[in-house]
């Protein structure tokens, strides 16, 4: 407790010095919840945003599907595992899906592109981006209709207009070309040209039909979870609970490996600015004790002259970093505290910046504009102890130097 109540004593010897040094420990805090929050929200929002353009956050598929998408790999009793799942805890909701490759033609031209096959009773805007980004008409409401919803740029090319007739042709099970004529029901703007230019939804018994599917058959059952972050333990769970071996489960990091790519290569890049920084921050917190052990040279040689064992005079150095360390944290928090709201509740508009880019997408998934921030318990607990041991390393030096303070040559100078 006196070592304490010496240790908070000291620091405040030079106030000037330590709240500068506290500053930049709080400085590295506001870095660091900047980097890290907006990161968190930044990852999320892809993950969450690419999950709902057709594959899901986790996907229960045909073996093989993946890998090699064919019409003729078939995933059986898709309702009954679909209930199976939607009862699963963190599941927010699961649907069946059928998705394959067609043409499709007007009277004027043709194009190829993707289809997914959709229960429009099960889909909704929540978990299906092309439905959110309708900007004319509505969804179809028979899953065995005519109706059909297309991308804005493929309207375009293909000159339809809502209620206007077009003609898709795949092939079926048997690889026999196969065709059918559908209606405009709507059209969608999601702002990706891959995405509006080649994607079309469909009702999924029309398809089943179509294709020769019975009526429990689809390529996929696409899983939306509350916490992307638990994708691979959903994953396993569902593994073993299927326990298939001609079915897999695949998470996002494996059905979208563009996205998970360019989200691994961005997490490195921004911890290593994390640690820069903190080794910038970590040599001004050494300076700071080291001048001030240099400076107690002669007080540190009276202490041990009069009995203060060398192990004390190390935790007292120690005990000083550690103050300073809680002194730095309760300026960082209080520094942080309103950019943060900020940004939670405001954010940053780049939505001028990106519409002279022309828009902005990253792995196949538009960018929100607007910065915001997130923080996940994890992070807080990982920044607020990484920045408090990072200053209690830095000052492991300068108590290892006050304890070869020689008490004889040291009073020698008095």
């Amino acid at each position: 407790m006196q070592l304490n109540r010496l240790a908070w004593k000291n620091l405040w010897r030079n106030k000037r010095r330590t709240l500068i040094t506290g500053f930049s420990i709080s400085l590295g805090v506001f870095l660091s919840v900047t980097f890290t929050g907006t990161g968190d929200y930044g990852y999320t929002n892809m993950i969450d945003a690419s999950a709902t353009m057709g594959l899901g956050h986790v996907t229960v598929e045909a073996k093989g599907f993946n890998e090699t998408p064919s019409l003729d790999k078939r995933l059986k009793n898709s309702e009954k595992i679909r209930e199976q799942i939607i009862t699963l805890p963190n599941v927010s909701d699961a649907t069946v899906r059928i998705m394959g490759q067609a043409m499709f033609a007007s009277a004027s031209k043709s194009v190829g592109g993707s289809f997914l096959a959709i229960n429009s009773a099960t889909e909704s805007e929540k978990i299906n981006l092309m439905i959110r980004a309708i900007v004319e008409g509505e969804l179809f409401d028979e899953n065995d209709g005519r109706g059909i919803v297309i991308g804005s740029i493929m309207a375009e090319k293909l000159k339809l207009k809502l209620g206007k007739k077009i003609v898709y042709t795949t092939t079926d099970i048997n690889g026999e070309i196969v065709g059918e004529v559908a209606r405009i029901s709507a059209i969608f703007k999601t702002g990706l040209d891959e995405v509006d230019g080649a994607m079309v939804l469909l009702p999924i018994d029309r398809v089943r039909k179509t294709l020769g599917y019975t009526a429990d058959e689809s390529s996929m059952i696409t899983v939306i979870i509350s916490d992307q972050r638990r994708a691979e333990e959903l994953r396993d769970q569902l593994t073993t609970m299927i326990n298939d071996p001609e079915t897999e489960v695949l998470s996002w990091q494996q059905t979208q490996r563009d996205l998970t790519g360019l989200i691994t290569i961005d997490k490195t890049t921004n911890y290593l600015s994390q640690v820069l920084v903190g080794l910038v921050i970590a040599a001004g917190i050494l300076n700071t004790l080291l001048m001030g052990v240099m400076e107690r040279t002669r007080e540190f040689g009276i202490m041990m002259a009069v009995g203060m064992p060398p192990s004390a005079l190390f935790r007292l150095v120690i005990l000083e970093s550690f103050w300073l360390a809680i002194v730095g944290l309760i300026m960082g928090v209080m520094i942080t505290a309103p950019w943060y709201w900020y940004l939670l509740e405001v954010g940053l508009d780049f939505t001028e910046m990106f519409e002279e880019m022309g828009g902005y997408s990253a792995g196949g998934v538009l960018i929100d504009p607007i910065m915001h921030i997130r923080l996940f318990k994890e992070s807080i607990i990982a920044i607020l102890s990484g920045v408090f041991i990072l200053t209690l390393i830095s000052g492991l030096y300068p108590a290892w130097r006050a304890v070869k303070t020689n008490p004889v040559e040291t009073l020698k100078t008095i």
